[in-house]
C-alpha cells in the first residue's frame, strides 16, 4: 500500500500551482476506512497564504466528515524527480497531530516513518484547557 500511496502522491504533484518556488508537491492521504484523498501545494503571491498539500488533503477529507487516518504519502520535486524526500513542514505535522496518534505513518521517498518521528512532542487539546 505504501508503493501505491506514494504514486498518487506524485500523480497529485502533477496538480500544483506553484509559480513562485518551482517545486511540485503531492500528498496522498490514506483514511481508515481505505479511503484515499489527494492533495497539491498552492502557492499565492502573498506567500504567507501558501497552502501545502498535505493540509489540502487533510482538509478536504475533514470537510467530507472523515476524521480517522492511517498515513500519508508526501512527495516533492522542482525538476520531476520524486526519489528524494521531502518531508512535512511543521504546520502540517501540527495540522496531523490534531487528528492522527503519534503511530501515524509518513511515506517518504525515502522510507516510512512515524509522525512521532519528525515531532516527538507537539501542542495539543490537553495544551488548551
Amino acid at each position: 500500500m505504501a508503493d501505491r500511496l506514494f504514486e498518487e502522491a506524485v500523480k497529485a504533484a502533477g496538480n500544483a500551482y506553484c509559480p513562485y518556488s518551482g517545486f511540485h508537491v503531492g500528498a496522498a492521504l490514506l483514511t481508515a476506512d481505505g479511503r484515499i484523498y489527494t492533495g497539491c501545494n498552492v502557492e499565492n503571491a502573498s506567500f504567507s497564504m501558501t497552502v501545502c498539500a498535505e493540509r489540502i488533503a487533510i482538509f478536504k477529507a475533514v470537510s467530507d466528515g472523515v476524521k480517522e487516518f492511517s498515513a500519508i504519502a508526501v512527495a516533492g520535486s522542482s525538476d520531476g524527480n520524486f526519489s528524494r524526500s521531502c518531508t512535512p513542514c511543521g504546520a502540517c505535522l501540527q495540522v496531523m497531530s490534531e487528528f492522527c496518534g503519534s503511530n501515524f505513518k509518513i511515506i517518504l521517498a525515502d522510507g516510512e516513518y512515524l509522525l512521532s518521528d519528525f515531532l516527538p512532542v507537539s501542542f495539543g487539546k490537553e495544551n488548551i484547557k
